[in-house]
């Protein structure tokens, strides 16, 4: 589980995503048109589409542009078909990527990834070459500012969290899918703030990596989420502390 959270830290520290509001918000807007579009407008009744929406509110997306999505979504047929794809292959040290894409052509985007990957020292694979070494969880980071581990250990397990572990200055929360929501609400109802939360790929085993090669994954991660149609980036890398400081 450590391969991901590390990498989500990293991201969320670089701040790389509050310096490319105009990228990010165009693939938010995304998600949430396709949510809308498969399960309809109202996110009581689409909890794919209350993530969407409630992730894009956590990045400052605003109210105007969700509705506008929203309403694109359950619009019918208009406007881009959007084909739900996964891309796995191989990084710097044989570390396991997927990245989750939203495009409405497949064979652009393919050629792009794969270019991404062979630039940087990896390879794209084939359709289920790494995705059995990830698990489908809720994965939620609480600043350490915000509690002490043992009050949110308390909290998080009691509404259905399998773990809390403490990585540099969050605390990692891992939830079953089904528990996710329940397990939100509840530190939402203890006015706990959040960093990350997100039902995401957790790798069920880490590749410890070496300085160099840390930064090698970390420029191809970096790479490919730089991609308009790529919504998330997942690795199974394990970052070393130091390379963490960087950040």
């Amino acid at each position: 589980m450590a391969g991901h959270s590390h990498w989500a830290n990293i991201a969320h520290k670089k701040g790389r995503i509050d310096a490319k509001k105009g990228k990010l918000f165009g693939k938010l807007s995304r998600a949430i048109i396709v949510a809308a579009r498969n399960g309809g407008g109202d996110p009581d009744m689409n909890l794919a589409l209350r993530y969407a929406i409630d992730k894009a509110k956590k990045s400052s997306m605003p109210k105007d542009n969700i509705e506008r999505a929203v309403a694109k979504g359950c619009g019918g047929g208009e406007g881009e078909d959007y084909q739900e794809l996964a891309y796995e292959g191989y990084g710097p040290a044989g570390v396991a990527i997927i990245c989750d894409a939203l495009t409405e052509n497949r064979n652009r985007t393919a050629g792009e990834v794969r270019k991404t990957f062979e630039v940087h020292g990896g390879n794209l694979g084939s359709t289920g070459c790494v995705s059995y070494l990830f698990e489908r969880k809720g994965f939620i980071t609480v600043p350490t500012s915000q509690t002490d581990e043992e009050t949110l250990f308390e909290l998080a397990v009691e509404a259905g969290a399998e773990d809390v572990r403490e990585s540099g200055d969050v605390f990692e929360v891992i939830t079953p899918v089904d528990a996710f929501q329940q397990v939100a609400d509840a530190l939402a109802g203890r006015g706990i703030e959040t960093d990350v939360s997100e039902i995401t790929r957790v790798a069920q085993t880490n590749v410890e990596l070496s300085e160099n090669d840390a930064r090698k994954v970390i420029k191809l991660l970096e790479a490919l989420e730089d991609n308009d149609d790529v919504q998330s980036v997942t690795t199974n890398a394990e970052f070393p502390e130091s390379v963490m400081a960087e950040a």
